[in-house]
């Protein structure tokens, strides 16, 4: 990292056009986070069209203002009505909604933004440093260790179940079956599609998440008397700042969450939805109270949070060193970069070496940004669940439906947004956890798709997941996930015994 250039590069970003662009491209990005459906990849694709005409600088800034802003927005609406902003925030509203309906809103929500200028600035240092070293690493990931990352990822459903791991295992299966349906990922051919083209893409996964976690959560809630109205005040600056020993309590899993965050962003296709999985079960793994979890946990909520914004950086990692898009939003970006007549890759820091450490700033400033922007604009975000509930759940049915809608421009997706609205409302009834079946639809084509590549390269020999030292330590990290949970209560019931 040149120094000298990363100092050229914030003269230029805090330039008055560049910044001022710099801080609407955040404040966007916020505001499309909160809203359900609508996520950063959607918010930089609607605002792509402005940039033609600015500077590269100035333009990519705007984008990834809109990137990273995004990605701590969808904290917000699930904090405050259990409603993910976007997939990545599904982890938060675990903890964030619990805590909002004790009356802890303000300091979910402050937790939630520290988290995430933390995981977002650790990642940021880490792409302006190990750029090229690590998108190396991750340009080594081949099918088999898709396949080792992908499984690894479904051990969380341990975890993610609770108390009642059967039936987190059997929401997990269903998960796992939704994400066969549509074209055979190898040879084309349609599954469970019924004749209907809508599904030859596969069960989108907006409307399954919106409706699972919204529809369901109103109809829920339509049923009870209680009201977070009751229970919330005017929050102070100073009252939503988590103190020092809620920071200190929080700090080693949030750096670690910066660090897997980090590492699963830079793996192109991975992801922040995945990383929120990941960091919010290894947080629970280790923490010291893994009973409060679920239950309103500040930790809860600061794990998923620092991971999916330090995915952000990870992400741009492969992007800016060889031109492969990290994430769903990162594959957009590169459109950008074409339009501005830049081609990502190792020649881009040779060629345009000025634009990277411009890129550099414009994501210090973008962070700095939604942190300022979050801490001041608390008590406006606290007011959404001051609305009576006669107003507030029919507007989030309306944002549901323009969400749900907006993916693919289908009513096909708003059908599809209902029925699991219904399908989530009787899970919840039923105590069966939701959160699996969207882990297991994200992570099975995953899963699937590189198992079968695995087999193709290796002529169907099972060796090739032993022989690759990377997916042999993923595999061997699934199991002991796996039976974490069951050897931690053998150990407390131990230690209970002793103790007695």
């Amino acid at each position: 990292m040149d120094l000298g250039l990363l100092f050229e590069g914030l003269v230029t970003i805090f330039q008055p056009y560049n910044f001022l662009i710099t801080l609407f491209g955040t404040a966007m990005g916020i505001i499309f986070g909160a809203l359900p459906g609508i996520n950063a990849s959607m918010g930089v694709a609607l605002l792509l069209p402005l940039t033609y005409g600015m500077s590269p600088i100035a333009a990519l800034s705007m984008l990834l203002g809109i990137y990273t802003g995004a990605m701590y927005g969808g904290s917000i609406t699930a904090i405050l009505i259990n409603t993910p902003g976007t997939t990545a925030a599904a982890c938060t509203a675990f903890d964030g909604y619990k805590l909002a309906i004790k009356g802890k809103a303000g300091k979910a929500l402050g937790m939630s933004n520290i988290a995430s200028f933390i995981g977002g600035v650790f990642s940021l240092i880490v792409l302006m440093i190990l750029a090229p070293l690590l998108a190396k690493v991750a340009i080594s990931f081949g099918p088999p260790e898709y396949f080792a990352l992908a499984v690894f990822g479904l051990s969380v459903i341990t975890s993610l179940a609770g108390e009642h791991l059967v039936k987190g295992l059997l929401s997990g299966a269903f998960g796992l079956l939704l994400g066969t349906v549509g074209l055979d990922l190898i040879n084309g051919s349609p599954r469970y599609t019924f004749g209907m083209y809508n599904l030859f893409d596969g069960i989108s996964f907006i409307p399954v998440l919106i409706g699972l976690f919204a529809i369901a959560q109103v109809l829920l809630n339509a049923e009870s008397k209680e009201s977070i109205y009751l229970r919330t005040k005017k929050i102070g600056f100073l009252e939503q700042l988590p103190s020092f020993s809620e920071l200190k309590s929080v700090m080693v899993s949030i750096l670690n969450s910066s660090v897997i965050g980090t590492f699963i962003g830079i793996l192109p296709g991975a992801g922040a939805t995945i990383a929120s999985f990941i960091c919010y079960n290894e947080a629970k793994r280790w923490s010291k109270h893994p009973e409060e979890f679920g239950e309103g946990s500040l930790e809860g909520v600061a794990a998923p949070e620092a991971g999916n914004n330090a995915a952000t950086g990870g992400a741009m990692v492969p992007l800016l060193s060889l031109g492969i898009p990290g994430s769903e939003t990162t594959a957009v970006l590169l459109g950008a970069f074409m339009i501005q007549g830049i081609s990502p890759g190792p020649l881009l820091f040779r060629d345009h070496i000025d634009v990277v450490y411009g890129i550099f700033a414009g994501l210090i400033l973008a962070n700095i940004a939604f942190l300022i922007m979050g801490l001041i604009s608390v008590n406006f975000f606290v007011k959404v669940i001051q609305i009576p509930n006669r107003i507030l759940y029919p507007l989030i049915i309306a944002l549901a439906f323009v969400g749900a809608y907006s993916v693919k421009n289908s009513l096909f997706d708003v059908g599809l947004m209902l029925l699991f609205g219904i399908v989530g409302y009787f899970m919840k009834k039923l105590e069966f956890p939701t959160a699996p079946v969207v882990l297991a639809l994200v992570l099975g084509p995953m899963a699937e798709g590189s198992l079968r590549r695995a087999m193709i390269m290796s002529h169907g020999s099972w060796a090739i997941f032993v022989q690759r030292p990377i997916t042999l330590v993923l595999l061997l990290l699934t199991l002991f996930s796996l039976f974490f949970p069951f050897l931690r209560e053998k150990l407390s019931k131990k230690k209970l015994s002793e103790n007695l």
